[in-house]
């Protein structure tokens, strides 16, 4: 599933991804110089960090958009467009990382992406990935769903949060040895007094084109009301996020 990235908001109130995301480096257990690749770079952040940390990291991203500010913010990095569902290589990487991305690619497509991966592996190269979990944001969308049809709209969740045995079972089927898979709760800070309506309007505009332009702030917004009870506290609005992380090996 492709979206029109809203990318200087993106940068200004959603920095957080990039953020969360330099944990996850922390399960590469590939050396200094080993060639990454970042799928799903979006504007480049993370492609950035890795490189710091002594790989040879290069970014890939179906935006054009992202893409853009990705090689504004980073010349001197090699980024390219490419949707991994069509993506080969003759030149095979140590690594491929990812973060808050494979929850983008329709279920249907999920075992032509993983099996891309793999193929884009050397032997013993490994795959480390974060995305959103079973459960992922299941306050928002369900909020945000009453809202929808309530105003006649149908409403249609386009993402793929799936379970550890789910996914474990499907990165098997796809070639790969699961070294590790974990589902957790990350509780997620936003930006703004109206955190939850930006995030949706970001994050679930897919969702949202189902009512008129002119409705989808106002939906946005009642949504976000619904959410006050359990997602809003004085310190702010909090996600209730759920994410699933693993790591998984080509085997040799």
């Amino acid at each position: 599933m492709n979206i029109d990235w809203k990318t200087d908001e993106y940068g200004k109130k959603f920095s957080f991804v990039g953020e969360y995301g330099k944990g996850l480096v922390s399960l590469l257990s590939a050396g200094k110089g080993a060639r990454v690749l970042d799928l799903g770079c979006g504007r480049g952040e993370l492609t950035a960090y890795l490189r710091s940390l002594g790989y040879d990291a290069e970014g890939m991203d179906a935006s054009e958009s992202q893409l853009d500010e990705a090689k504004r913010l980073f010349p001197k990095i090699r980024f390219f467009r490419e949707d991994i569902t069509g993506f080969s290589t003759e030149n095979p990487y140590d690594a491929v990382f990812s973060n808050a991305v494979l929850h983008w690619i329709d279920s249907e497509k999920q075992k032509t992406a993983l099996v891309n991966v793999c193929k884009a592996l050397k032997r013993g190269g490994e795959f480390v990935a974060e995305m959103g979990g079973k459960g992922n944001a299941e306050i928002i969308h369900s909020a945000l769903k009453d809202e929808i049809m309530r105003r006649g709209g149908e409403y249609r969740h386009a993402f793929f949060f799936p379970d550890e045995k789910e996914y474990g079972d499907l990165l098997k089927e796809c070639g790969f040895e699961v070294k590790y898979i974990v589902r957790f709760d990350r509780p997620t800070p936003l930006c703004g007094q109206d955190g939850i309506a930006d995030w949706i309007e970001m994050f679930a505009a897919y969702e949202l084109s189902a009512l008129n332009e002119k409705d989808r702030r106002d939906c946005a917004l009642a949504a976000q009301e619904r959410c006050a009870n359990k997602l809003l506290s004085p310190s702010g609005w909090t996600a209730d996020y759920v994410r699933l992380r693993f790591k998984a090996v080509k085997p040799r």
